[in-house]
């Protein structure tokens, strides 16, 4: 059985033990004997077989004319017809190592069902595998179009905001919202977080006209008459800097790092241990019997690894070795994640892992069999191939898998599947399967995470032979206006730095005008123009659900010149974008500090 606790001892005649309100009984006559006293011949154990207190005290045995009661006792219990001595005392040690011995109701139902055989196994429900897109800055001209886009979508959305009133006249009442400042990470709870998966983020320092704008920020949104700027508000570095590191540093364990999370074992140079225990068929009455040790030069390389190791058999109606940590203090979160994945040197055998999200110690465990090579290698188990498994059936009325509560994990190798199948690589005997790394890992092909908006020109404003009468204005005045550019870059390397999958877009100078405009997408930082805004929010969220934009940066820009407005006729509009075939033309590793050494062609 996958991971139960419980103590069945049968004879020739199938007796089993039942556990009743702390006393263990048998319903049939069989035959008992210690592994250093006499056989003796019980028509019930009526007597408290095992007593538990606040601090658990051995039992010692005692013989009497009808029963045998045990009440000190060190050694195994045995039955006769070639039935295996029982560990006892190992049995207690498993049950103790694990938080204590299950509840007695719980193993009445187990024996109900013993007795009636297996369910037939039916569809599982599928994992709710949805997760919530965090608009950051999502009451500007690109963060409230991105919205209305995941909306229209279907999309799960929340907001990250600075005013509540704001953002509800703007966003309807009902909104998913964050109030905090990303230049306050006292404001950024990890908490607030939970359950966001991607984020866009299209926060941006505000500049306005020196002049004077109106309340609706007409002169700065019309976005072709060039009016004098200034910053508004905190600074570049607060904003596009330091807002940058408080972001990522809030959104980190939500959102997914491409190299996956480590949950246990040795990764580069990164190691996390866990606390396992053999679970083993004994809790059956069974005599198999497994260990986990590390082994610090076992590993590939002579590197560190776990081994879990033993020797598995049948008697007794058992048939399972496994190990199984204790729970977690506090939940494991891998929500951002799409599965686990196993560095293992395999055998050939198939094996199980079972997560559970319950703290109770009889619980549905989400299961998985997967099969092993021999060697070293990767093996993954998607969240969706998890079935809901109780003692060996598939449960259908389960609560789908929940991967931000993880309680404990399991590793075992056992003659048996669910549902009354039997596992076709099981052979009795001895086994061992080295294990060095347990990860969440984000399935392929990746996605991006995070999606920046930024700014064309971030890189040109050191670029030796720039002519800088040629260029933006937020270029040429990159001092006067608290070094903007300068800070955006930086922001953009705490991005990449970051190990989120990420898309960097750098629009230029951002219009009112509707979408629709061919485009131009370039990469090196060297164009100039003007797109909309609209059109910038449809690219961030494309972006969401292309590979071909992971890890991406580049500049974008609408072939209708400043000078020239562009409007569409309502009665006939430009056909939609398939974004990723501008996406696909982009390359790696491109982002125009490369050219920082050289001069640059402008365009």
């Amino acid at each position: 059985m996958d991971g139960c606790c419980f103590a069945a001892i049968t004879s020739s005649s199938a007796t089993i033990l039942n556990f009743q309100g702390g006393s263990f009984s048998a319903n049939r006559r069989y035959n008992c004997r210690t592994a250093s006293g006499p056989q003796v011949q019980c028509s019930s154990l009526a007597n408290p077989f095992l007593q538990q207190k606040n601090n658990f005290q051995s039992p010692i045995l005692r013989q009497s004319s009808s029963c045998l009661t045990l009440r000190s006792y060190k050694g195994i219990i045995s039955a006769e017809a070639d039935k295996k001595g029982w560990d006892f005392g190992r049995f207690v040690k498993t049950l103790y190592f694990f938080n204590g011995p299950p509840s007695p109701a719980k193993f009445f139902d187990f024996l109900v069902e013993k007795l009636t055989g297996p369910a037939p196994s039916e569809p599982v429900k599928p994992m709710d595998t949805s997760g919530i897109v965090l608009v950051a800055g999502a009451t500007g001209g690109v963060g409230r179009r991105v919205v209305d886009v995941l909306r229209k979508k279907g999309l799960p959305v929340r907001v990250l905001v600075r005013n509540e009133e704001k953002a509800k006249r703007m966003l309807g009442p009902d909104v998913d919202m964050i109030v905090g400042d990303i230049t306050k990470s006292s404001t950024l709870l990890p908490e607030y977080f939970k359950g966001v998966k991607k984020v866009i983020n299209a926060v941006s320092v505000i500049v306005g006209p020196k002049e004077g704008d109106t309340p609706e920020r007409a002169k700065y949104n019309q976005g072709i008459k060039f009016f004098e700027p200034e910053i508004k508000g905190d600074s570049p570095e607060m904003v596009e800097y330091i807002g940058m590191k408080n972001l990522i540093n809030a959104i980190k364990e939500s959102v997914a790092q491409r190299s996956g999370k480590l949950v246990f074992g040795f990764d580069g140079d990164s190691s996390r241990d866990l606390p396992w225990g053999a679970l083993d068929d004994v809790v059956m009455g069974g005599v198999s019997e497994s260990t986990f040790r590390i082994d610090p030069t076992g590993g590939e390389n002579g590197k560190p690894t776990g081994i879990f190791t033993g020797i598995v058999s049948t008697s007794n109606n058992g048939g399972f070795t496994s190990i199984r940590t204790k729970n977690f203090t506090i939940p494991e979160d891998v929500s951002a994640y799409d599965g686990f994945e196993l560095r293992i040197k395999g055998d050939g055998r198939r094996y199980k892992l079972i997560v559970r999200t319950s703290r109770d110690w009889d619980t549905v465990g989400y299961t998985s069999g997967f099969d092993t090579v021999e060697g070293w290698q990767w093996v993954r188990v998607p969240f969706s191939s998890l079935r809901p498994i109780f003692r060996a059936r598939t449960v259908q009325d389960a609560p789908p898998f929940d991967p931000s509560q993880i309680i404990s994990l399991q590793l075992m190798f056992s003659k048996f599947e669910y549902d009354g199948k039997l596992n076709p690589t099981f052979v009795e005997g001895p086994f061992q399967l080295p294990l060095s790394v347990i990860r969440a890992y984000i399935k392929e092909p990746i996605t991006p995470r995070f999606i920046h908006v930024g700014s064309a020109g971030v890189t040109r404003v050191e670029r030796p032979g720039l002519d800088l009468s040629k260029q933006p204005p937020a270029v040429r005045m990159n001092k006067e206006l608290g070094s903007i550019l300068t800070f955006k870059l930086k922001g953009e390397d705490l991005i990449r730095e970051s190990g989120i999958p990420y898309t960097i877009i750098r629009p230029c100078a951002l219009t009112e005008e509707p979408a629709g405009a061919d485009l131009i997408f370039e990469q090196g930082d060297n164009i100039t123009g003007k797109i909309s805004r609209e059109e910038v929010a449809l690219i961030c969220v494309a972006a969401l659900g292309s590979s071909n934009a992971c890890d991406k940066t580049f500049e974008v820009k609408s072939v209708v010149p400043f000078s020239e407005p562009f409007t569409v006729d309502p009665e006939n509009l430009p056909p939609e974008k398939d974004y990723d075939v501008y996406f696909s033309t982009l390359k790696d590793g491109i982002t125009g500090k490369e050219a920082l050494e050289k001069s640059p062609v402008p365009v």
